[in-house]
């Protein structure tokens, strides 16, 4: 399987203009390459590396082609795209790095771990336990959260989920795979997996590997 490059920050300048990339709303192609941390898109006949949520994932991990909103986000060091499956998801993660002391990485840990809607639940109902639960959100970060998002975030939406079984033998590293890349040791990842594994509840979904083991680090 072809996998696409991640696309160097001197020739992304030389490619894509402040201007164009600003107007980069969303990517329809074909999935090349996908894994519950990130896709391959080609679209138009350039691939480009999206990074995304578990959420994400699992509405697309059967599909061949899609659709994916976009957010770019720049750092002094890399040019990172992300990837999201609707405008509910986007919009969090927009909400959530503008939270002081919440970063990209964070924000798609959340998303990993929750879904927008149940997020948006948590932050309207003040459960800072709720979001305490998620790895890498203390109980300051959890606060200043709710305190600043409480009056932009909407209701609750209704969203359907297609999650089918994953049946390869290649969960395990699929799962470590995705975890090493949400910024988890790879140490503590393999051994939370494996404790995932031995209790056997929630093994066999990648997606449900990955919340249990998230629940666990």
């Amino acid at each position: 399987m072809q996998r696409w490059g991640k696309i160097s920050n001197e020739h992304f300048r030389h490619v894509f203009s402040p201007i164009f990339v600003a107007m980069i709303a969303f990517l329809r192609g074909n999935f090349v390459y996908k894994s519950p941390a990130l896709v391959h898109l080609e679209a138009g006949g350039v691939g480009y590396e999206l990074q995304i949520s578990l959420n994400t994932y699992t509405s697309i991990q059967n599909l061949e082609s899609g659709i994916l909103l976009t957010y770019l986000h720049i750092r002094e060091d890399a040019h990172i795209l992300y990837g999201f499956i609707d405008k509910a998801e986007k919009d969090m993660f927009i909400h959530l790095i503008s939270v002081s002391g919440v970063g990209a990485s964070t924000a798609r840990m959340m998303l990993s771990s929750l879904k927008p809607e149940e997020i948006t639940k948590a932050i309207l109902q003040g459960n800072a336990r709720q979001l305490e639960s998620i790895k890498g959100i203390g109980k300051k970060s959890a606060e200043r959260i709710i305190l600043e998002l409480r009056d932009k975030v909407g209701k609750g939406r209704e969203e359907t989920l297609n999650i089918s079984s994953v049946t390869n033998n290649t969960v395990e590293q699929d799962a470590l795979n995705a975890l090493i890349t949400l910024g988890i040791a790879r140490p503590a990842a393999e051994n939370a997996i494996k404790k995932v594994l031995k209790e056997g509840a929630g093994a066999e979904k990648i997606e449900d590997i990955i919340k249990n083991a998230l629940k666990i680090l």
